[in-house]
Formats: C-alpha cells, structure tokens, sequence
C-alpha cells in the first residue's frame, strides 16, 4: 500500500543515534568524570576497601588456576557442584530479577516503576557479569567452552542453552543501557524487551538444569523452573531497594517524590513476593517428606540435619519471615527500614541458593538401592580459595556500583 509507513533502515537508525553524541551529551559525561574526581573521602574509602577484595581474590584465584582446580577447591566427584556455582547461580538469580521488575516501567509502561530502570539496567549488567567472573574460576577452561560453545553447539543440552541465553541477554540489557542512557527510549523498550524475553528463557532454563536431572531426587520435578523465576523477581526487589537507598547515601542526596513512589511500589511488590515464596518453601517441604527415601533424607538434612541453621535462621527468619514483618511494620514509606529488610533478603537468599545446589548432592546416588557405604551424607565446605572467589565477585559488583553511581551522575531519568 502506499500510504503504508515504512519501517526506518539501519542507517536512519545509526544517523539518529549519531546526533545524539552532541556537545551537551559529552560535556555531561565530561563534568561526571570530574564529579567522580571530586568525590567524598568516605566515597574513595569504600571504592579502595572494594578494590582491594577484587584484587586479593585475584591473586586467589590466579593461584588456584596455577595449583590446580582439585588441590584448591573442596569440590569432588560426588559433589562436583560448590559455592562457586551457587553463587553464580545467585548472581544470575538477581540480574534476572532486576530486569523483569525494571521491565515493568520502561517496557510495559507503569510510570511509578520508571524511576528505578536506569539504575536497574545497570545493576543487571554488572551482576550477570560478576556470575560470569564467578564462573570463569570455576571452569578448568573457560576459553575453551566459549569457543566450543559457538563451534560445537549441543542443541539438547541445557547448559548450551544457558550460556548462549544469558549472553544473548547480557547484550540486550547491555544494548539498552545505552539507549537509556542517550534518551532513545522507544529503543530501549525494544531493547528491554529482548533481554526480558532472553532473561526469563535463560532463567527458566537454568531451573530445567536442576529440575531434569533425575538422580537427583532433592532437585528433580517441574517446580524448579517456576521457583527460579518467582526467586528471581524477589531477589530483584530486594537489590533495587538496597542499591537505590546506598546510591542515595553514596551521592549524599535526598529522594524525590517519584522515586520514594516507586520504592513504595517496589516494597509492596517485594512483600507478596516474599508471601508466596514462604508458600513455595512450605509446600516444597511438605511434599518433599512424602517423596522417595532420597529426598526425604536431603530435607531431613535441611529440617533437623546439619543445614538446620543455614534453613531455619538464613533461609526462614533472615530471607523470608524477618524482611516479611519489616516491610509490613514500615508501611513501605520508612526506607531506612526497607533497606534493612533489603539486606537480610540479600543474605538470606545468597544462603538459600547454597542449600539448593549442596544439599541436591549430599545424598550419595546409591542411597535409594540401600547400599550401606552410601547411607551418610556427604561432606562439603567451602575452602579458602573458594571463599575468595566469591569474595571477588561481589568485589566487582560494589566496585562497579560505586564507579556507576559517579560516572553515571546518580542514574538519573525523566519519567516518559
């Protein structure tokens, strides 16, 4: 038809996004830089105190690489999967979760939502990454699964499909951080949008990771998949209200209205999450004692066992049922009490992604055949090595939030 509106080309595309690099758009990242060198001596005492966990990991992690994986790791045969991978699995579990809450104002348009999106975009770019760094230390040969990856795919393997989903993520959330930073909205929504659709793929895949694994009773089923994602969108409330509040501080500014609103509506999405995840957990638990000798043994571990504290004090009272009361007694108007109940969701589900992956492997695959050697549970903690490791993945997130919250003037934006 000719009236019909054609569709604009790449190049339009790249000229109009050309002409947003003008002199204003320099001269304001220009006069960021010199605000990130003139910041306050408390701001370059934490940025020295982050930098220096990052580089004492390193050094860690550099020397597990030269001693090799198995004579610095606590990981075995039996229980190949550790700390390292459950707190990538935390890391990817919040950029997730900060996208999907974030995508509900700059994609789906619900303006009170719309404070929070730069901020958000940014944070999920830098916690995938910091899974990734998590992970790099975890695989003997990193570079070699990014080439294998893309030369040798393996179309029914659910770890393929993780990687090349959340790399097809992190550039989506990485594309759009930029469109939001140069004003290109409708672009970023776009943007947003895919690495929404990518996120959630990619979570829900990483759920089907543990949840097919049939030798492993404590994980198998189609619950994990739905419980990754209903996890990832609280423990995406949960970072953005502790990560907005000390961007806050750290900028020594006071909130304005619209974005005390949208902490509000955050703090009240945060509370039904929280609600329906103890509802999960509860119900997890209840069929789980009725399940196969396998799987009741693992929640035996976790109910009365040696997880007992790590379930009852971190899982149940610090991330579910403490921040639950705290964010019901604040109203969602006392933020510094919603930061409160932001950090012990932080601790409580850093710890709950511990249990998941662990306590799926403490019990021996032979215990169901009664085989006597395999009637105990299996013992891991986390070595020294281990430990920095992690150390230095939320190293390289507060490094990177701090340097952000500078350069990037507070992650300000118009609500459009």
């Amino acid at each position: 038809m000719p009236n019909e509106p054609k569709a604009p080309k790449v190049s339009e595309i790249a000229k109009d996004l050309a002409k947003s690099f003008d002199s204003s758009v320099v001269a304001s990242w220009y006069s960021n830089i010199v605000g990130f060198l003139s910041g306050s001596r408390s701001f370059y005492v934490l940025l020295a105190i982050t930098g220096l966990i990052v580089f004492v990991s390193s050094m860690a992690a550099l020397n597990a690489i030269n001693t090799g994986y198995r004579h610095t790791y606590n990981v075995t045969r039996e229980i190949p999967w550790g700390i390292l991978i459950s707190t990538y699995v935390f890391f990817v579990v919040t950029s997730t979760g900060l996208c999907i809450v974030s995508s509900i104002g700059h994609v789906f348009g619900l303006k009170d939502f719309m404070p929070i999106a730069k901020r958000s975009v940014f944070l999920s770019v830098v916690t995938i990454f910091g899974g990734f760094i998590v992970l790099f230390f975890d695989v003997e040969n990193p570079f070699r699964m990014a080439l294998y990856n893309v030369i040798s795919p393996n179309l029914t393997s659910n770890i393929w499909w993780m990687g090349t989903l959340y790399g097809a993520y992190m550039f989506f959330m990485a594309v759009e951080f930029v469109f939001l930073l140069i004003e290109k909205h409708k672009l970023a929504m776009y943007a947003g949008l895919s690495g929404l659709l990518s996120g959630i793929a990619a979570h829900s895949n990483l759920g089907a990771i543990f949840g097919m694994l049939h030798a492993r009773e404590y994980w198998y089923g189609p619950y994990m998949p739905i419980y990754f994602i209903l996890s990832a969108m609280a423990s995406g409330c949960a970072a953005i209200i502790f990560f907005t509040w000390l961007g806050y501080k750290v900028n020594n500014e006071r909130m304005d209205k619209p974005m005390e609103r949208a902490m509000e509506v955050v703090g009240k999405l945060s509370t039904l999450l929280l609600a329906v995840l103890m509802f999960f957990t509860t119900w997890k638990i209840i069929t789980g004692l009725v399940a196969s000798p396998g799987k009741v043994e693992a929640i035996k571990a976790l109910l009365t066992g040696p997880y007992a504290l790590n379930f009852w004090l971190f899982e149940v009272l610090i991330g579910m049922a403490g921040p639950f009361v705290l964010l019901l007694y604040s109203r969602w108007k006392n933020l510094g009490m919603m930061f409160t109940a932001s950090l012990l969701m932080i601790t409580g589900i850093f710890v709950m992604r511990y249990d998941l992956v662990v306590i799926g492997q403490v019990v021996p695959s032979y215990h169901d055949l009664g085989v006597k050697e395999s009637l105990h549970l299996l013992p891991y903690i986390p070595s020294f090595h281990e430990i920095m490791v992690v150390a230095g993945g939320f190293g390289v997130v507060a490094t990177a939030f701090l340097i952000g919250e500078k350069i990037f003037s507070g992650h300000k934006s118009e609500i459009h």
